[in-house]
Formats: C-alpha cells, sequence, structure tokens
C-alpha cells in the first residue's frame, strides 16, 4: 500500500462496498474485493488511531495529563449559531 492516503484508502473502500451491494459478480471476486475492503479498513483504523494519538499529545498539559478540550465544528458559513432563531 505505498502512496496510500486516508482519503483514497477511503475512496476505494467505498468502491468496494458499492461493488459488493450492487451484486452480480462472482463468488471469488466477491471474497477478493471483501479481502481487499478488510485491508482498507484495517488501514483506516490504523490512520484514525495515529490522529488520535496526535491529538491527545497536543492537547497534554505541562505535566503530561490530558485536559479538556471544548471542541466547536463550524458549519460552512461559520458558526451552527448563526442563521437566527426560528
Amino acid at each position: 500500500m505505498t502512496n496510500l492516503t486516508f482519503e483514497k484508502a477511503l475512496a476505494e473502500l467505498e468502491q468496494i462496498v458499492a461493488k459488493l451491494e450492487k451484486g452480480g459478480i462472482s463468488l471469488n471476486e466477491s471474497l477478493a474485493l471483501f479481502e481487499k475492503g478488510v485491508k482498507m479498513s484495517r488501514f483506516l483504523r490504523s490512520e484514525l488511531d495515529k490522529a488520535e494519538r496526535k491529538v491527545e499529545i497536543l492537547l497534554k498539559d505541562e505535566k503530561g495529563r490530558l485536559k479538556a478540550e471544548d471542541f466547536e465544528a463550524e458549519t460552512e458559513e461559520g458558526t451552527e449559531d448563526e442563521g437566527g432563531d426560528a
């Protein structure tokens, strides 16, 4: 899996799932796709675990303890609270 990025692996896994859901392929091809999908899934899990460890390192305080940080996701237009109340 050289030069494989998270995004490429995710796109490939989505294609595999779509092919398997569509059906119409042989058992051997289905098994090969399933095996490849499992490999992609493991790669993605590994990448997510690495990212999580990096975030934890970044959130540690000076004594090495994790400190809670609020995380507020923003929408494309800005914060979720924009747009007025109904």
